[in-house]
């Protein structure tokens, strides 16, 4: 960084909250996206390198650094928990990093009103471990648990594992504040619901970081049973037949919390479950109060049976629960490249006539193009009346890096085109990130044109998370 710019820097937060350190910078920068964590195991960083990082503690710093940054018209990345696997977090070359990590604390646990507040550096796990001693949950498991925080969540339009019932962040969300590129701090108050024009939260939802800093959150929070759960699990011919039977549940009305379906792939090569050919894994918890949950785990046994699907009790269940975040304690470990593979995943989205279609055409197309793929299979995870998601894993053999980047790519790419094809959608809840923009055109057709105007409204010199969601024009 410029020396003169680095002194005018320090009048705004204090010498040691800005980062200079180049490790320090890289790790912050780090993305875990497949080919990206292949290149750094293989001992090259093809990423680009911020000036420095700001680490700021207030929404008043929050409001000096960016309109500072945005009379110089310096890029700037917004940054908190830094689990983002697609791209979302790498600067431009020399931008800067603002990082919220260190605001951290819960400012408000409003039992009468069931909503809780944070700031957005708040570590998720700390904030549901803090409630549920209360007695209480946000509903919200990404599978990042260990990782997320507050401002990242809403700012990628998180979801998590008991989606069915509780939704995602954006069902979530009660209110927040943000700050602008311009320094200006905006609120969105806390109510139930309002008639009075657009919503305003979903600015900052999704949005990635392109239209503001989300500093402080609110969300709802529920009643915590978990000694009341139900669990089960079910056997069933293939996929297909596995999103027949979750279409006819949420048809039918009813909200387990978690419903799943693990393709044979997935079974074999990643959770290393035996089953019969094409198998595939139903697995349902229903949350809530208990009454509630037998009644709901009865009918969903009812529909399962009628699909001749087979009862396997809850220890599946059980032992997909005990380990299902543990991906994150693995995040750093060169455990794939290793082996000599690099894997990742890829989630999309679309309407219950056109979901099986997009998964089995994606397979094969993968199978028939991508030469040193080692194995492609996906579960779906997050279910509506309307459709549900496929969340893609992926594994190619690969000893070159810059190999791995092209392979990586291609694979992306046949998901995408197989995605756009059948009028789904490109990203379900990672965020769509840097990688992902080039199909942006595509994915929101002639609506696409009011990101570029909110965008030009609400950041006019275009420093914030630049690549990310708009191509440039």
């Amino acid at each position: 960084m410029e020396k003169e710019r680095l002194e005018e820097l320090k009048a705004i937060i204090p010498e040691e909250r800005i980062i200079l350190d180049r490790d320090a910078i890289l790790d912050a920068a780090k993305d875990y996206i497949g080919f990206r964590r292949y290149e750094r195991d293989s001992g090259h960083n093809m990423a680009p390198v911020a000036s420095c990082i700001l680490m700021v503690n207030s929404t008043e710093e929050v409001s000096a650094v960016l309109r500072y940054l945005n009379e110089k018209k310096i890029d700037v990345v917004p940054r908190t928990g830094g689990s983002s696997v697609t791209m979302g977090l790498e600067p431009v070359e020399g931008g800067v990093i603002l990082d919220g990590s260190n605001m951290t604390g819960i400012i408000s646990i409003d039992e009468e009103n069931m909503q809780v507040t944070a700031r957005c550096g708040m570590p998720l796990e700390q904030l549901e471990k803090t409630l549920n001693e209360k007695g209480y949950t946000t509903g919200h498991f990404p599978q990042s648990l260990p990782m997320a925080q507050m401002g990242g969540l809403v700012a990628t339009r998180s979801i998590g594992q008991f989606s069915t019932l509780y939704g995602g962040i954006e069902d979530l969300l009660v209110g927040l504040e943000a700050v602008l590129a311009d320094g200006t701090v905006v609120r969105i108050k806390n109510v139930p619901r309002r008639s009075c024009g657009p919503d305003l939260r979903h600015l900052f939802i999704g949005s990635e970081g392109t239209l503001g800093f989300v500093t402080e959150v609110t969300v709802k929070m529920f009643k915590y049973n978990p000694e009341g759960r139900w669990m089960g699990a079910f056997l069933v011919k293939n996929t297909r037949k596995g999103l027949e039977v979750i279409q006819e549940i949420m048809r039918e009305g009813y909200k387990p919390a978690v419903c799943r379906l693990h393709d044979a792939v997935e079974l074999k090569e990643v959770m290393h479950i035996k089953v019969p050919g094409d198998s595939s894994l139903l697995l349902f918890i229903c949350d809530g109060p208990t009454d509630i949950n037998k009644v709901t785990g009865k009918a969903i046994q009812k529909i399962c049976l009628k699909h001749k699907a087979v009862p396997l009790g809850s220890k599946p269940v059980k032992q997909w629960f005990a380990v299902r975040n543990d991906v994150c304690n693995d995040m750093d470990k060169p455990i794939y490249y290793n082996m000599g593979v690099f894997a990742d995943t890829c989630e999309i989205s679309a309407a219950w006539s056109d979901i099986a279609d997009i998964y089995e055409n994606t397979i094969e197309r993968v199978h028939n193009e991508v030469e040193k793929i080692s194995l492609i299979g996906g579960h779906a995870s997050h279910c509506y009346m309307t459709g549900t998601n496929i969340y893609f894993q992926f594994a190619v053999m690969e000893d070159n890096y810059q190999k791995a980047r092209e392979d990586y790519m291609q694979v992306i790419s046949i998901i995408m085109e197989e995605t756009l094809k059948k009028g789904g959608s490109i990203a379900h809840h990672h965020g769509s990130g840097k990688y992902r923009t080039k199909w942006m055109p595509e994915e929101h057709g002639s609506s696409y044109e009011l990101m570029y105007r909110l965008k030009e409204m609400m950041d006019p010199n275009g420093i914030l998370n630049k690549g990310v969601i708009l191509v440039e024009k």
